[in-house]
């Protein structure tokens, strides 16, 4: 009888009601967040990575202030006066708020980074004049890999203008120059039938290769200029291949 008596005391069983609440409470809420993101990532597959980081960041914030109340909570069952501890708090917030500002615009812009899309890993963007590939997207930093190895590991709170090309086609741009003597005609009749059978032929292309004509009268050669949509990036290599098959085109056919 004297165990249950001890037992019944508020001082006992309340602060073990508080942390059932408190746990119970955010396994429903942790259940609800990701259903509702799990909806968004079936309809957009491409930000799975970005929704399961933001899960991650709501339901540790979430945790947090439940944590919070079921100890502030179990205080008053002692006695303890919560608002002279929330006061010490909120001069403990500022201080530390003063400390840590520049990681707090950190946090606050890796969210948005996270919640807007501006990017994700793998993308490629231009920041200040570094363009690379997106190796990390973190809370505090990014990382960005240079094409040609170089890494840059930028603070979020220094991002803020970036340049995006994964979202977009990239064009591919090819300026010929044929010798002015040359039968434009039969130049453009020659590139036409080569362009229908590498517009078949070659990786990466979005569309058909197409003449846009003469760009330009050189002092030396008349440029015809042609172009075609690629895949993102992939378009320095199709201007790589199409000089070569025009070139082995012209020798052929003997066109300077």
């Amino acid at each position: 009888m004297e165990l249950i008596k001890n037992i019944l005391i508020p001082e006992v069983y309340l602060p073990i009601i508080y942390i059932i609440i408190g746990y119970i409470t955010f396994r429903v809420i942790k259940k609800l967040v990701k259903t509702v993101f799990d909806r968004q990532k079936r309809i957009n597959i491409r930000n799975k990575k970005r929704y399961n980081t933001v899960v991650q960041l709501v339901l540790d914030v979430i945790k947090i202030v439940i944590v919070t109340f079921v100890i502030l909570s179990i205080l008053t069952v002692y006695g303890i006066d919560v608002a002279a501890v929330l006061a010490g708090l909120g001069i403990a917030s500022v201080l530390i708020g003063l400390a840590f500002q520049d990681l707090f615009k950190d946090v606050i812009v890796g969210f948005f980074i996270i919640i807007e899309d501006q990017f994700s890993v793998g993308d490629t963007i231009e920041v200040g004049g570094f363009k690379g590939e997106v190796l990390h997207v973190g809370m505090k930093s990014t990382k960005i890999k240079k094409f040609d190895g170089p890494i840059m590991i930028i603070s979020n709170r220094h991002i803020d203008k970036v340049i995006n090309y994964t979202n977009t086609e990239s064009m591919a741009i090819v300026d010929i120059p044929v010798a002015y003597e040359e039968d434009l005609d039969r130049v453009e009749k020659l590139l036409t039938d080569l362009f229908k059978k590498l517009s078949k032929k070659l990786e990466h292309l979005k569309g058909d290769i197409e003449i846009w004509g003469v760009e330009d009268l050189d002092s030396s050669a008349v440029k015809i200029r042609v172009a075609v949509k690629t895949d993102v990036l992939e378009h320095f290599g199709v201007q790589r291949k199409i000089r070569k098959e025009v070139k082995d085109l012209f020798n052929k056919e003997g066109i300077k």
